[in-house]
Order: structure tokens, then C-alpha cells, then sequence
């Protein structure tokens, strides 16, 4: 996913976290590429249907710290979560979510 996360525009990647890939858009996280017990891990913002919807679906939960401070992010931990087309999927929807959220200025700065 670390691929896919940089071939996004606009997408910066710094690592910080305790060694944890984090990608952003204009200075906001869209997406944490990690290492959980159980291997790779990926957090991202979900809308408020997808969270509903894939926080109790199989290989995914509330992404920790993120969504235990009421906000809308799922952490992917074990391949029976979501296939790697509907993970770029809802990363890309993550993006889009808070590129959408930059203010009126930083979207142009970027030319969004």
C-alpha cells in the first residue's frame, strides 16, 4: 500500500509513530501503514457509512488512538479484512475525504 499511498498527488510521507509509514495531503493524514502483532496494518478516515458498515466486518476495527477520540478511522490488520482493490479503494476515499477538508486556500495551493 506504501506504493500506491506515494503514487497519489499531492501526497507527502513521513514516518513517525513508533516507525509508522504516515501519508498526508496538505499537512493531514489520510493513511498509517504499520506493523501490528499480527502483521501489516493500514489505518485510514472512513465515511460515517463505511465505518458503521467495516468496523465489525472480519480483519478490520476501529483504528486505535484515531477512533477511540470519536473520529471516523478503521484499522485493516488481517488479510480477511478487504481485498487489495477495495483497500486502495477506501484509501483513496480517505484521501478524498480530507483533501475535501483542506481549507479553501491550501486546496488551490495544490490546485485541487
Amino acid at each position: 500500500m506504501n506504493q500506491f499511498c506515494n503514487a497519489l498527488p499531492h501526497s507527502t510521507h513521513v514516518v513517525q509513530w513508533g516507525n509508522a509509514d504516515v501519508y498526508k495531503i496538505g499537512g493531514k493524514v489520510f493513511a498509517v501503514v504499520g506493523m501490528g502483532n499480527s502483521g501489516a496494518t493500514v489505518s485510514f478516515k472512513a465515511s460515517e457509512m463505511a465505518f458503521e458498515i467495516l468496523s465489525d466486518s472480519p480483519g478490520m476495527r476501529p483504528a486505535p488512538y484515531l477512533a477511540s477520540r470519536g473520529l471516523k478511522w478503521l484499522q485493516y490488520y488481517t488479510p480477511e479484512g478487504l481485498s487489495d482493490a477495495s483497500l486502495r479503494d477506501h484509501i483513496k476515499a480517505s484521501y478524498d475525504i480530507v483533501a475535501q477538508g483542506l481549507t479553501k486556500k491550501k486546496r488551490a495551493e495544490l490546485g485541487l
